[in-house]
């Protein structure tokens, strides 16, 4: 008799993970992974595409402006237009998918430390071809940097750089190097509106070719090694054991780096939750995925928690001085690395919880050993 029960809590047990494993994957299945394709191309990644787009657009309007007239005016305005531009770039970064990775959009556009000696050594000869994997630390966004922030000790300084035997050859490589921005970035938003969006959003199975498992790779990759490791990781010296003030984001300006990681920060958010760009607008998302799937850690909705950790994370880094300042005057930086900690906390989330929920495998190793 006891054999007779004793099997028949077996069965019980199997029917019950079976049923649990088979209701799990009816509502991975039953979720419209198509409306979200259609949100993210329509809604976030073409928009956030097109306006990248535009921000170029003005920074090689306050160029030309510079080009004409090298005044300290001028300079203001070119630099507040590369700040600007260099905000609405954390807006599309994390997209490294379809023509912005058969390209190698953020691989051309925001390598930093950006070689200076590269640089000076281009200028001084006048012989240079950017379109070359191995010139990526001399061009984008952080070249840029260096050449509108870091030749001088002021403004003043700077000018006169941009005034002596030197200057046409200076200014002319400043123009390729938004040239070559410029090309690369229409190009992108280019197949994406003519083809991409339509091979992207019809590829709405649930596989590792899928559109939706290759973006959730792409966007957690994105967080963990560019965002989280590569602004505030590596130069905080987490992985090195010595901190690396140079290896920051816009090193040059030192006032934007914490500006150009809050960015990131919220656009990794708003993506997450399927917020339009631009608006207050959402759809489905990420958040909507989970929701969906009733998915709970330790009693709690898993949505909550991640939005929860990214608002503390966002707080915590609020609260710091510039990332230069917090770097380069603390020994060690307490502060900035109990923030950094905030920031690693959402990985687990995102790689663990998350991509467990929705059966969506991690396509990509961890080298960082943390």
């Amino acid at each position: 008799m006891k054999k007779y029960i004793f099997g028949a809590i077996i069965l019980a047990l199997v029917w019950a993970c079976s049923s649990d494993n088979e209701n799990e994957e009816e509502l991975v299945a039953n979720f419209e992974r198509d409306a979200m394709l259609i949100n993210w191309a329509d809604n976030i990644i073409i928009p956030s595409y097109e306006a990248f787009s535009n921000e170029l657009s003005a920074l090689n309007t306050s160029f030309a402006a510079f080009k004409t007239d090298a005044s300290e005016a001028n300079l203001t305005n070119f630099r507040a237009s590369w700040v600007s531009a260099y905000k609405m770039w954390q807006r599309v970064s994390m997209f490294e998918i379809g023509p912005a990775e058969t390209v190698g959009l953020r691989l051309n556009i925001n390598i930093y430390p950006t070689d200076t000696q590269k640089i000076d050594g281009y200028i001084a000869s006048g012989i240079y071809d950017l379109s070359l994997s191995s010139n990526r630390n001399a061009k984008g966004f952080p070249a840029l940097d260096y050449l509108i922030n870091g030749l001088g000790e002021n403004d003043a300084a700077i000018i006169v750089k941009f005034n002596d035997a030197n200057k046409d050859a200076t200014l002319a490589y400043i123009e390729a190097v938004l040239n070559n921005m410029t090309t690369l970035t229409n190009n992108v938003v280019a197949v994406w509106k003519s083809t991409y969006r339509t091979a992207f959003v019809s590829n709405d199975g649930a596989s590792a070719t899928a559109s939706v498992d290759r973006l959730v790779n792409d966007y957690i990759f994105y967080y963990e090694k560019f965002l989280r490791a590569g602004k505030m990781g590596i130069p905080l010296g987490v992985f090195s054991g010595s901190t690396l003030p140079k290896n920051l984001e816009a090193y040059y300006h030192s006032e934007i780096s914490k500006e150009l990681f809050l960015e990131g920060l919220n656009a990794v958010q708003d993506f997450f939750n399927g917020k339009h760009f631009g608006t207050a607008a959402t759809g489905e998302s990420l958040a909507s995925y989970l929701d969906d799937l009733n998915t709970v850690k330790n009693g709690e909705n898993l949505n909550k928690i991640i939005n929860n950790q990214f608002n503390t994370a966002r707080s915590a880094i609020s609260g710091l001085g510039s990332f230069r300042s917090e770097i380069e005057n603390n020994k060690p930086p307490t502060t900035m690395l109990l923030s950094y900690d905030e920031v690693q906390k959402i990985v687990p989330l995102l790689k663990v919880d998350m991509v467990s929920a929705m059966s969506v495998s991690i396509d990509f190793v961890d080298a960082d050993g943390d």
